[in-house]
């Protein structure tokens, strides 16, 4: 029998409470709201009522989502005081579903850095050995959920800010559909590529909360009317059959060893779940992320412009080097990524419509790096998204599954990556592997 809400929600506090000083995982939270709704979904349980598919689950929501009454600072000294008086689409879905929302988790400041710090909260670390960073942008919410802060948390992923965490906490985490779930409400980086991603130990509880999440929203003008069928009753249907690729001219080449062994050694169990594994080319991949960086750095100092030209000393010295590195491309360098994200997707459509069903990849290159506080964020997020940058910037779905960890116990993830709109199959995918292992099923030594 699953524990009641109320129970579930103590055990988050208690977490918080616990282990937040070491981690700085947490940021914002609510007791009293997050126990009064809990106790909400209890007595609602007792009547034989059902809040929702997220009936009594505890969640974080990254430190950029919009929460109506609760300070939301996107990481920025000039946010700091600012308390949104709307929640963000996702937010309203959560609050109807039925989750008890905790509060907000740390982040890269702006979302632009994969290393979680900023001059708000200050560094996030790492369950697994703090002296680690947790990935980034979203680091905040892949580490409450490794440190038993919550059992969900979204993040947002503009190149790789929900999976990379999730990679180096240990989680899962989804980046969907470009439009499959409402950005409105969330601060921007790049409208082009941002999306929300939710992230949990198991990927059937990522699943649930992306049936919560998934639908069209009018407002917001990146938002696609996809339908979604339910596919949740699908989930251990398993993948015999699938045809999954593995590009090793790009993915396995200048790999850590043991991320590249942990891989490897997950393609091995994919094949014994009855998937169909090929080795595959995907031309222009090695480019993609040069065509995403100018997208991504270009949107957001456009975006951030009046600030970039009038008031720079609000932006943290790290984040503003990096983000003015935007302001060097020039009109044709866009135009000619943009040209280059066409080529690439019609690439990937081709594969995903004639060779596989999904692509296998580490998550990222390397374990979480040692956090030194002199990180060139350009180069280390450059370095940690050399395979997210892709799909953000071809717009499908990618899940990083939990799959390893190195002999000093730092968390790794692999990559599944399927066509536009196909997020159930990633989810079969996922919840197969996860069937099968135990990576997800660990803690950090700090919970034992």
């Amino acid at each position: 029998m699953a524990p009641s809400a109320v129970t579930a929600t103590e055990a988050s506090i208690e977490n918080i409470h616990r282990h937040n000083e070491t981690l700085n995982a947490v940021v914002t939270w609510d007791e009293e709201a997050a126990l009064a709704r809990a106790r909400e979904a209890d007595k609602a349980a007792g009547e034989g009522r059902w809040l929702g598919i997220l009936h009594g689950m505890t969640m974080t929501l990254k430190d950029n989502i919009a929460t109506a009454g609760m300070r939301t600072t996107s990481g920025a000294m000039f946010f700091a005081d600012h308390v949104p008086n709307e929640d963000a689409d996702v937010v309203r879905r959560l609050r109807g579903a039925g989750a008890v929302l905790i509060g907000k988790a740390n982040m890269q400041e702006l979302a632009f850095g994969v290393v979680t710090t900023n001059p708000v909260f200050g560094q996030c670390r790492n369950p697994w050995n703090p002296d680690h960073i947790p990935g980034g942008t979203s680091g905040g919410s892949g580490a409450s959920v490794a440190a038993g802060m919550c059992q969900g948390s979204l993040g947002t992923d503009t190149g790789g800010s929900v999976r990379i965490p999730a990679s180096m906490t240990g989680v899962a985490g989804l980046r969907p559909t470009h439009g499959r779930i409402s950005i409105r409400g969330v601060t921007p980086a790049s409208m082009s590529n941002d999306t929300i991603g939710p992230m949990a130990r198991e990927v059937s509880n990522v699943a649930r909360m992306f049936a919560a999440l998934a639908g069209y929203d009018p407002a917001d003008p990146v938002s696609a009317d996809q339908p979604l069928e339910n596919f949740l009753p699908t989930l251990g249907d398993g993948i015999r059959g699938k045809r999954i690729g593995i590009v090793r001219k790009f993915h396995y080449q200048n790999l850590h060893p043991e991320v590249e062994q942990a891989v490897l050694d997950s393609v091995k169990v994919f094949e014994r779940l009855g998937g169909e594994i090929r080795e595959i080319d995907l031309p222009g991949a090695e480019l993609a992320q040069d065509w995403n960086i100018a997208q991504i750095y270009g949107d957001i100092c456009a975006y951030f412009g009046e600030r970039l030209k009038n008031e720079p000393e609000t932006i943290s010295p790290r984040v503003l080097a990096r983000m003015k590195l935007g302001l060097d491309f020039s009109a044709v360098d866009y135009a000619e990524a943009m040209r280059g994200k066409e080529v690439w997707q019609r690439t990937l459509k081709r594969t995903f419509a004639g060779e596989v069903d999904m692509i296998l990849a580490p998550t990222c290159p390397m374990p979480p790096p040692a956090i030194t506080g002199e990180e060139n964020l350009h180069e280390a997020t450059r370095d940690a998204a050399r395979f997210t940058y892709g799909s953000a910037l071809s717009s499908h779905p990618g899940l990083s599954v939990p799959c390893g960890f190195t002999s000093d116990g730092l968390p790794i993830g692999l990559m599944l990556e399927a066509a536009w709109w196909n997020e159930p199959l990633l989810f079969r995918a996922g919840v197969a592997y996860q069937s099968e292992t135990d990576w997800h099923l660990r803690r950090p030594p700090l919970l034992k």
